[in-house]
């Protein structure tokens, strides 16, 4: 395992040499993203307890201890260029008004809010692997779903069904009921829910996944998936699985909420149809921002000379008035002709103070690759595992377990580990305690995420540390 991430140093006298602290350090040393960390705004232990606002004393700041973020699948920290973006914005807003939409600055950051989600989709492209006019920054994550099923779910007598994960994310489940009832439909006849096979160990195979979709082939419209799923943080196998559905005549879409900044997608080169993701995780843009979607370019296309005419001139979908044509937008007439591509699915204009917040954290991607984040991550996420592997002799034998599949490219940065019955409310006081920060799925389920934009190897090895202190004392508070 440890091949895989460093080769030993020549000093290591243990075959466990690498549990240490010391050799966390030596990682560290040898990452060559670790600068990225200081581009971000880590809570500090005393920020989580702080009962105000206020900003703190200096000197205190520079004493205050950096807590152990380990949660950036549910929300990422704050880029320190955050506030330069906004104020760029606040002042543009402030100069220019209205006419801020055309004005263009010398010092701008995005351009005049008129075209800011071009900006936007930009920035995105590279980092799910799109090309540009493939991708539309704008809306939220369930709302853009509804959108994408609007235009890609066109239930018929023979073809009516939607293929999902039986523990999809709750709002990918209602959106997809809700689409099928909308159509008249009954979910017990047109939903198909794969199940785990295991209760301990909730993953899907790709074989389980396939046999399902050939079972249902003839009768399936769609199948939307998650990139990766939320609680176990399985990687499915996006190229293979839509290859195959769409061999047997089936539309398929993604939900890359907690892929999306987190693995190497490859959107375009494996032909998915539509996917869609939230920013606000591993992309770091803030609680709530403003979300994204993708398009294939094959369903984007406009074909102007059919406008007007009996013939389809593009794919259906719920039209408004940014998605139209820009050279034709402020003629304000009642006629829609969407843009090329994603952008044609936009609605309304959007949120330029979230499209700022939101390229404040795309701008430090763009300085490297979703490649070179990919390689530490995979790397980080093995070290942790690694560490795991070897609790203190004290702690019995299943006290928890690792319910993420353990090869390596079907993961993301994300380990779920399941606790023994009654320990997790403990283990939570503990960790919270000491300044750790995760999140846990109920009744026994904590997730820990280390980002390898900003998560350090020490960081990993602290968590560990502290983890297996709170499990002790929770087995022995249960006795």
């Amino acid at each position: 395992m440890l091949s895989d991430l460093h080769t030993k140093r020549a000093d290591s006298a243990s075959p466990l040499s690498d549990l240490t602290r010391d050799y966390a350090q030596s990682l560290d040393a040898q990452d060559p993203l670790r600068h990225f960390r200081q581009e971000f705004l880590i809570p500090s232990k005393k920020d989580l307890k702080r009962k105000t606002l206020a900003a703190p004393d200096e000197n205190d700041e520079e004493d205050d201890q950096r807590s152990i973020y380990l949660c950036g699948n549910s929300l990422g920290v704050q880029p320190r260029n955050v506030r330069k973006y906004i104020d760029h914005y606040l002042r543009a807003w402030a100069l220019k008004g209205v006419t801020g939409h055309f004005v263009p600055h010398d010092d701008q950051l995005l351009p005049p809010f008129v075209s800011v989600d071009e900006a936007g989709s930009k920035l995105m492209a590279p980092i799910v692997g799109a090309k540009p006019e493939e991708v539309a920054v704008m809306g939220t994550l369930t709302a853009n779903l509804h959108l994408l099923m609007a235009s890609f779910y066109k239930p018929t007598q023979e073809r009516y069904k939607i293929i999902i994960e039986g523990k999809a994310f709750p709002s990918d489940h209602y959106a997809v009921e809700s689409q099928i009832v909308h159509h008249g439909l009954r979910p017990e006849d047109a939903m198909v829910l794969i199940e785990p096979r295991e209760s301990q160990l909730p993953i899907l195979t790709t074989e389980q996944i396939l046999r399902v979709i050939d079972e249902h082939a003839s009768s399936t419209a769609v199948i939307l998936l998650s990139a990766i799923q939320f609680y176990t943080g399985q990687y499915f196998e996006i190229e293979k699985i839509t290859s195959y559905a769409q061999s047997k005549g089936i539309l398929v879409g993604w939900d890359c909420a907690h892929a999306a900044g987190n693995v190497d997608l490859q959107l375009h080169d494996w032909n998915v149809d539509f996917a869609a993701w939230c920013t606000y995780k591993y992309l770091n843009s803030g609680p709530g921002c403003m979300a994204a979607l993708f398009v294939h370019e094959k369903h984007g296309k406009v074909e102007k000379d059919k406008i007007g005419t009996a013939e389809q001139a593009f794919r259906p979908r719920l039209s408004g008035w940014w998605g139209g044509d820009k050279q034709r937008r402020f003629l304000m007439e009642n006629k829609f002709v969407p843009q090329t591509g994603a952008a044609g699915y936009q609605l309304s204009n959007p949120s330029v103070l979230d499209t700022s917040a939101l390229a404040a954290s795309l701008e430090l991607f763009n300085r490297t690759s979703m490649a070179q984040l990919r390689e530490k991550s995979l790397k980080i996420t093995a070290y942790l595992e690694r560490l795991l592997k070897y609790p203190p002799e004290s702690l019995p034998k299943r006290t928890f377990s690792i319910i993420t599949p353990s090869n390596p490219a079907e993961r993301g940065a994300q380990l779920s580990l399941r606790l023994a019955p009654g320990l997790l409310d403990s283990v939570l006081e503990v960790l919270e305690e000491h300044g750790v920060v995760i999140d846990e799925r109920k009744p026994d389920v904590i997730r820990v995420a280390p980002a390898p934009m900003y998560n350090s190897y020490v960081d990993v090895w602290e968590f560990c540390q502290v983890f297996f202190k709170a499990c002790r004392l929770a087995l022995d508070t249960r006795k």
